[in-house]
């Protein structure tokens, strides 16, 4: 019998054949994992719906495959009977019925022929004034009065048969395909090396143009003195490394970050555009931007503001690992209310970060610098943190911006020693 690649989960229908775990002449039980699955933004462990011998493996790593595609034939052992193919393979999908096309008599009706050059409509003044303050010709508009005489709802049927005409026009501009991308010879101008895009990168790139252009971005951009809570950090990090976690910056700043949206309830909410609503969410979970080696994850810690700071530093390090390693599962990626994306590990300043839509916010962190700063009308040298917060203009305006940064640092620079003790 065969096993055939099963629904992977909503909105995802197809990936790209990362490892085998078997091979032929190997049993298999059900719900043995028998390949990984990379699929947009997690690599998926999928299990085996029949048990029994590998008689013949149909795909290879780097193969790209699509639900209802067969992976493997498996034979049953001796003394067994075969398995039943009810239960191996997933029944495909019905397909959509296609959607009907606009029937004729559904269509805008045609405008009236014009009159011959010189022949003038018949309309009453007050009409032949209106359509001439409009501008239409009204030797287009077919009259419904006596002898053809144009009526007011002859003139206001013209102009709505105009405003559909130009709606159509626009739907079918923004639904035409775009011309197919041009592939240039790069080999002409010396040597070269191509890779196939990957999954990830595609979702990435897919993502990033459409954050860009559904949200009209603004950065706002502040910083924050974290002399004092590096100082708290280097006091207990040895105690958080006995009890298994690694206190970082990042972790002390979710707690500033949750304390902040608390008080700004606009910058963890979303923009419900087809209900014309604003979504005010009265949870935190917050996005952390991961950088691997394919590309950036973004796993979210959920209910932020319920859990310590050693939860939390235990909880980041641990969905850093699974991104980095591709094990992170695709639930573990969605209802993030705020990102948190940090550039500091790697270095540079202040950068404009892209919001991740549904969300209307976005915190980028860059490297700490020692700065000369004045504190208590002397200079002082002091670790300076760039912050940069990426907002959704039409949910957030400059003015609520600059309040949350100016919150935002306030709460960095006042955090308490207490708030770390175990």
């Amino acid at each position: 019998m065969d096993f055939k690649l099963p629904m992977l989960g909503e909105g995802s229908d197809s990936g790209v054949v990362v490892t085998l775990h078997v091979k032929e002449g190997d049993s298999i039980a059900k719900d043995q994992p028998v390949l990984e699955l990379e699929n947009e933004k997690a690599v998926a462990s999928i299990p085996s719906s029949v048990a029994g011998v590998v008689t013949g493996i149909y795909v290879k790593p780097g193969d790209k495959i699509s639900v209802g595609t067969r992976i493997l034939s498996v034979s049953a052992k001796e003394g067994e009977e075969a398995p039943s193919a009810e239960t191996e393979s997933p029944q495909p999908a019905p397909t959509p019925a296609p959607k009907k096309e606009a029937s004729a008599s559904t269509a805008i009706p045609p405008a009236a022929a014009p009159l011959p050059t010189g022949i003038a409509p018949a309309a009453a003044p007050s009409i032949r004034k209106l359509a001439g303050d409009l501008g239409l010709d009204l030797t287009r508009v077919r009259g419904s009065g006596r002898g053809g005489r144009i009526e007011l709802g002859d003139l206001r049927n013209y102009v709505q048969q105009l405003q559909s005409l130009a709606f159509a026009q626009q739907a079918q501009t923004a639904l035409s395909p775009k011309a197919a991308p041009e592939s240039i010879d790069f080999s002409r101008w010396g040597p070269v090396l191509k890779k196939p895009i990957t999954p990830l990168r595609a979702t990435i790139a897919r993502r990033m143009v459409e954050n860009w252009n559904a949200i009209p971005h603004v950065t706002q951009f502040e910083e924050a003195d974290i002399t004092g809570l590096l100082a708290m950090r280097k006091k207990f990090v040895a105690a958080y490394e006995e009890k298994g976690a690694r206190l970082t910056v990042t972790s002390m700043l979710l707690k500033s970050v949750v304390d902040t949206l608390r008080k700004h309830p606009s910058f963890n909410c979303s923009l419900d555009e087809a209900a014309g609503q604003f979504v005010f969410k009265e949870y935190y979970h917050l996005g952390i931007a991961v950088d691997t080696d394919h590309g950036l994850i973004v796993p979210v810690i959920r209910d932020a503001d319920k859990k310590t700071v050693f939860q939390l530093a235990k909880e980041l390090e641990e969905l850093a690992a699974k991104a980095r390693e591709r094990k992170v599962a695709g639930e573990d990626l969605k209802g993030g209310t705020f990102t948190i994306s940090n550039q500091g590990g790697i270095g540079g300043a202040h950068f404009t970060p892209i919001v991740n839509k549904p969300e209307v916010a976005i915190l980028g962190l860059g490297k700490a610098a020692l700065k000369p700063a004045v504190r208590d009308g002397n200079v002082e040298p002091r670790m300076l943190l760039p912050l940069a917060i990426s907002y959704d203009h039409r949910v957030i305006d400059g003015g609520n911006a600059a309040r949350f940064a100016v919150d935002l640092v306030a709460a960095i620079q006042g955090f308490e020693e207490k708030g770390l003790m175990l």
